[in-house]
């Protein structure tokens, strides 16, 4: 009775929005068939026009392949988009929070795709698909790359996705090469919460992305899984330590960064006795992100390896 029920609101939404926009769109007319994330066969429109994203990924890639959606969800942690894309967002309506956006401005959007990567609940993926096809872009920890081929074939930009990916190994062997003095080196990416610092997982985005680098994550951040670890105690710190330090925080007090670094058991870390802690955006540093993260987030270890070299 409730899925029925939620039917018909839907189609209530569809038809008072039809008195103030153009026709919605129609999907099957010229559809394809691709299978997600989750394995389920979806039919989408051979060039998608007006998408909806429900991840920072699936924000993320979409731009970067010339796509502007004509919805997006919050990034984690805030009320706006990721702040890295910047002005790319500029036009993009908000759905709401990311873990809960609203239903009713995505029906309001009229969309003809919805991207919702990193969705698991059965009754909301439901809901989405009552208003326009809908692909699981990808799962947690799967390799952001192999996102962005599945987000690139969802939209029918497949060769932009093949020229993006192929830009950023070209970039990274680039890199690579330059920073080669540092390959091996162990950096540690910590999210810092009220309750305390979390390292992120072996399978997390940046991670994988400074191992293009050539850099390692320390051990105990080695373990599987694209998330964090829990909570760490402020005395007893030495799992966030690494021969580089990269914290994030979303947080809007900037203290909660200052009173970690206050903590006695913190300046006994190696990074921080080399001088090699870096504060940074948790936002870009901190969840799954796309080609355009991967991009300024290598501009942030250049960056903070540059630094270290010229003495500031």
């Amino acid at each position: 009775m409730k899925r029925r029920m939620f039917r018909v609101r839907i189609v209530l939404i569809l038809l008072l929005a039809a008195c103030d926009g153009p026709p919605p769109a129609t999907p099957e007319q010229g559809a394809r068939e691709l299978i997600d994330a989750i394995g389920r066969p979806v039919s989408v429109p051979q060039a998608a026009q007006r998408v909806v994203a429900l991840s920072e990924l699936d924000l993320d890639a979409a731009l970067a392949l010339g796509l502007r959606p004509v919805g997006a969800s919050n990034g984690r942690g805030s009320q706006h988009p990721p702040r890295y894309l910047g002005e790319r967002v500029n036009g993009i309506d908000s759905v709401g929070d990311f873990a809960q956006p609203s239903l009713d401005r995505i029906v309001a959007l009229r969309p003809d795709l919805i991207l919702a990567g990193g969705q698991s609940d059965p009754a909301f993926l439901e809901q989405l698909r009552a208003i326009a096809p809908t692909v699981v872009s990808f799962y947690p920890g799967e390799h952001w790359q192999d996102s962005v081929r599945r987000i690139a074939d969802a939209v029918g930009r497949q060769q932009a996705g093949s020229q993006v990916l192929e830009e950023y190994r070209t970039l990274t062997a680039r890199l690579r090469e330059q920073l080669k003095a540092h390959w091996g080196e162990s950096v540690s990416i910590v999210r810092l919460t009220p309750n305390g610092p979390m390292y992120m997982l072996g399978d997390a985005f940046a991670g994988r992305v400074l191992t293009d680098l050539g850099l390692t994550r320390p051990p105990a951040q080695r373990q599987p899984g694209a998330g964090h670890g829990a909570p760490l105690s402020r005395e007893v710190l030495a799992d966030i330590d690494g021969d580089w330090l990269f914290i994030g925080n979303f947080a809007p007090d900037p203290r909660g960064v200052a009173a970690l670094r206050d903590e006695p058991a913190f300046a006994e870390l190696r990074a921080a006795r080399l001088h090699r802690v870096r504060e940074v955006d948790a936002a870009l540093w901190t969840v799954i992100g796309g080609p355009l993260a991967a991009k300024t987030l290598l501009e942030d270890v250049v960056s903070a390896f540059d630094a270290m070299e010229s003495g500031s």
